[in-house]
C-alpha cells in the first residue's frame, strides 16, 4: 500500500531549510600595490578587455605593450600613493566595498541563509573567488550586484561576462541573477540628492554651481549603441528636479579620458578651465557614476581638477564624497538587493 505524505499548509519553511542564497557585490578594482609593479598587472588586465579597448588587434597589443605598459605604471603608482590606505595598505575603493558588504551583510543577518560577499572585476579578490567562496558556502543561487549606477557595456556588461565564463566551467552551476542598473532609480535619486544637501551645508563656502562628473567613454562607442551617455544624463536630469536646479546650476561633465579618439563631452576638466576663466570663484563637484571613492574621484577630481580650478582663477573648490558605505548609500544598495531577492527569499 503507497503511503501518503500530508501536505503541511499555512507554515513558513524553517530557515535552515531554504537554498542559501549569495549576493556578490562587484566593483570596478584596483592594484593590489601603489608601485610600478602592481599597477602594470593591474593596466594590463583592465586594458586587454575587449569590451574596455574594443579594437585589441596587433597595433593595440604593440601599443599596450611596449608603450604604455612600460611608463604608465610608474606615473599611475604616483597617483594612488596620493590615495592608499596605508593603514590597510589597499586602496580606498577596496577598503570600501569590503565595509559595503559587511553592512549589507549585518542588515540581512536576519535571514540566515543570506550569504554576502564582495569582488572586483579586474584585480582581486577576483570574482571567481567570489563565487567559489559563495558556493563553497552551500549557495544555490547567486545574485550578481555591478556597482555601477549606469550601464555601459566596459562596466557592467564585463562584469556579466566574467561571471558567465567562471560559471562557464562549472559542472554544477548555481542558479543566477544580475541586478539592473539603477541609473533613474527614486532610491538613488534620493540619496544623491540628500548626500550633496549634507555636504553642501558643511561647507564654509557656497558654490556657484554643482559639476556633476560622470566616467567618459569614447564617443564611438555610444555610436554604435552603448547607452551609457542616455544613462548619464537621466541621472543628471533626476538630480536636477529633486534639488531644483536647472542645467546651469548643475552641469553634465565627462572625466577620465584616455588616448586620442574623441570622447564623449563636454569634458571635465576643459569645464574646470572654462568656468574658472569665465569668472566662476566656487564650485562643488559630484561624481554620481561612481559608488565608492576610488582613484578617479580622490584624485583626478579632488586633486588635479580642483588644481586646474584654481589654477585658471577659481578660489574654492569642494569634491563631494560617493554614497560609499554612509546610511544614503547603503539604503540605495539594500533597497537593489532587496527588490531583486524577491522569491528567493
Amino acid at each position: 500500500m503507497t503511503s501518503v505524505v500530508p501536505i503541511e499548509t499555512g507554515r513558513p519553511a524553517a530557515q535552515s531549510a531554504l537554498p542559501r542564497v549569495g549576493v556578490l557585490l562587484i566593483n570596478l578594482g584596483t592594484p593590489d600595490t601603489a608601485d610600478a609593479p602592481g599597477v602594470r598587472v593591474y593596466l594590463k588586465e583592465f586594458l586587454s578587455d575587449a569590451r574596455v579597448i574594443e579594437d585589441q588587434g596587433l597595433v593595440w597589443k604593440l601599443v599596450l605593450n611596449g608603450i604604455i605598459l612600460r611608463s604608465r605604471p610608474r606615473t599611475k603608482a604616483l597617483d594612488y600613493q596620493k590615495i592608499w590606505n596605508t593603514e590597510k595598505d589597499e586602496s580606498p575603493l577596496k577598503t570600501i566595498t569590503r565595509s559595503q558588504a559587511g553592512k549589507l551583510g549585518a542588515a540581512l543577518s536576519d535571514r540566515n541563509h543570506v550569504v554576502v560577499d564582495w569582488a572586483m572585476r579586474y584585480g582581486n579578490p577576483s570574482i571567481k573567488a567570489g563565487i567559489d567562496a559563495l558556493i563553497a558556502k552551500g549557495c544555490e543561487r547567486i545574485l550578481a550586484v555591478p556597482l555601477y549606477p549606469q550601464y555601459s557595456a566596459s562596466t557592467s556588461a564585463t562584469v556579466c561576462d566574467e561571471v558567465f565564463r567562471v560559471l562557464a566551467r562549472l559542472r554544477a552551476q548555481p542558479t543566477l541573477r544580475v541586478t539592473p542598473p539603477y541609473y533613474e532609480d527614486a532610491a538613488y535619486i534620493e540619496a544623491l540628492a540628500i548626500s550633496i544637501e549634507a555636504h553642501l551645508a558643511s561647507l564654509p563656502f557656497k558654490p556657484e554651481l554643482i559639476v556633476a562628473s560622470f566616467h567618459g567613454m569614447p564617443k564611438s562607442y555610444v555610436d554604435k549603441g552603448d547607452p551609457y551617455q542616455q544613462h548619464c544624463i537621466a541621472t543628471t536630469q533626476a538630480l536636477r528636479r529633486r534639488l531644483g536646479m536647472d542645467e546651469t546650476k548643475l552641469l553634465l561633465t565627462f572625466q577620465s579620458r584616455f588616448g586620442n579618439a574623441e570622447w564623449l563631452q563636454p569634458y571635465t576638466d576643459k569645464t574646470m578651465e572654462r568656468l574658472a576663466k569665465e569668472g566662476v570663484r566656487r564650485i562643488a563637484v559630484v561624481t554620481p557614476g561612481f559608488s565608492a571613492d576610488c582613484l578617479e574621484t580622490l584624485e583626478e577630481i579632488a586633486q588635479e581638477n580642483a588644481e586646474i580650478f584654481k589654477h585658471n582663477g577659481g578660489e574654492e573648490f569642494s569634491a563631494i564624497p560617493c554614497l560609499n558605505d554612509s546610511e544614503p548609500g547603503m539604503d540605495v544598495i539594500r533597497t537593489l538587493v532587496l527588490r531583486e531577492l524577491q522569491g528567493w527569499i
